[in-house]
């Protein structure tokens, strides 16, 4: 149960990361921004999902040696 639930928020951290990246390039084809600036968003965007899920991976191996402790 509890790598399913640590499943669930990694793909939703995906998907918020693929909606941010499809407004970007939308930004990007409307020439409201320009290219450099949609690969540092899109850098930015890459370092904040990796933080996000590195910590739902750490959480997930806390809860499990606990689990096991029991």
């Amino acid at each position: 149960v509890t790598r399913h639930k640590a499943e669930e928020g990694r793909v939703a951290i995906r998907n918020g990361r693929r909606h941010a990246v499809d407004a970007i390039k939308k930004l990007e084809k409307d020439k409201e921004i320009g290219e450099d600036d949609a690969k540092g968003a899109e850098r930015k965007l890459d370092i904040v999902t990796k933080k996000y899920i590195d910590q739902i991976d750490a959480e997930l191996k806390a809860k499990e040696a606990e689990l096991l402790e029991v």
